[in-house]
């Protein structure tokens, strides 16, 4: 599912990355990279997912939430997950130029904070990565663009 939310980021010239959160077998979140269609540079695919996630739990502690995402996230994703007390997250590709589960920093596995996130990378990595490089390939083809 997190893909094919990746996929609704790309049919509007969005970066292809997908998030899922999930309750109990139930799926109460979702988003897709939104940051030029809003202009809002934290309408990241996570932030979307976990705000649909919060809502529909009506708390901003998403205890018992898993969140699905194709890529790893930025720092400040990482953040929100950390600040939501997510105790789950999956995830596809690493990200190496933003990636804060050690690609560039390591948000995430920081012993400092009280609360750490179980992480599972490299889930569906290929599909994941496949999407991105698609899409920046028609983009310096000129066959995409960032609105």
């Amino acid at each position: 599912m997190a893909l094919a939310e990746a996929e609704k980021a790309a049919a509007l010239g969005e970066v292809p990355v997908g998030a899922v959160a999930v309750y109990q077998g139930q799926i109460i979140g979702t988003g897709f990279n939104q940051k030029e269609s809003w202009q809002d540079p934290t309408a990241h695919a996570e932030i979307i997912a976990l705000r649909e996630a919060a809502a529909w739990l009506n708390n901003w502690r998403l205890l018992d939430v898993t969140l699905y995402c194709t890529l790893e996230p930025c720092p400040m994703c990482a953040g929100a997950m950390i600040q939501a007390r997510l105790p789950r997250l999956v995830y596809g590709g690493r990200d190496t130029r933003f990636g804060a589960d050690g690609s560039i920093v390591n948000v995430l596995r920081q012993d400092s904070f009280n609360h750490r996130v179980a992480i599972t990378s490299g889930v569906l990595e290929e599909e994941a990565v496949a999407l991105l490089q698609a899409f920046f390939r028609r983009l310096r083809n000129g066959k995409a663009s960032l609105k």
